[in-house]
């Protein structure tokens, strides 16, 4: 097996897999295939509800450093933006631009301790309008992890495609979907992730 192989997953609720009963969400199920892949990993679930990323960013080096130790394999996954593009008050929660700074900073902090970042782009939601604006997001986080080269893993398109995650969505909160979502958010990710495991 990979010696000490250490994962922090950072993130919002849908990192944290609210909404499966199994209590696994997307980062977990990842977390199985690692293993039985034979990677000696440790994985840090960090998702936490209606959190945006600038929420993520003040949180991000003291929770992270915590776990990631030195002489390890530390490494990071990133997910977030459904919150940002929430509209409060008339407005969104962060604006796009705000929301790019912010990712920009985090994939700086990461850089700056060495840590690899896998990227993941935001989920849709059952509202049109809240989509667009998370589209956009999905385009602008894109083209920065590409600027960093930093690998960008894009779900929202093929999830707003996949009858089955929007039927989980509809079903649960209007956000959320149950296991079968989170198994189909996983395997988009999946073989992104196996190779930057290997890396």
């Amino acid at each position: 097996m990979n010696a000490d192989v250490r994962v922090c997953f950072v993130g919002d609720s849908f990192v944290a897999g609210v909404g499966d009963p199994l209590l696994l969400g997307w980062a977990g199920r990842l977390g199985q295939r690692a293993i039985a892949d034979g990677v000696g990993l440790t994985a840090y679930n960090l998702g936490v509800r209606r959190q945006t990323s600038a929420d993520v960013l003040n949180r991000f080096v003291s929770e992270c450093e915590q776990r990631l130790l030195a002489g390890t394999d530390a490494r990071v996954v990133l997910s977030f933006g459904v919150n940002d593009a929430t509209h409060e008050n008339g407005q969104p929660r962060v604006d796009p631009e705000g929301s790019a700074t912010n990712l920009t900073k985090l994939l700086g902090a990461a850089a700056e301790r060495g840590w690899p970042v896998l990227l993941v782009g935001p989920c849709p939601v059952d509202d049109p309008e809240h989509n667009a604006r998370t589209a956009e997001l999905d385009e602008r986080f894109a083209a920065i992890g590409a600027a960093a080269d930093v690998p960008y893993v894009r779900v929202h398109e093929a999830l707003l495609a996949s009858a089955l995650w929007m039927r989980e969505v509809r079903a649960g909160d209007g956000a959320h979907p149950g296991a079968a979502g989170y198994d189909v958010l996983a395997e988009l990710v999946l073989p992104h992730w196996r190779e930057w495991l290997s890396r």
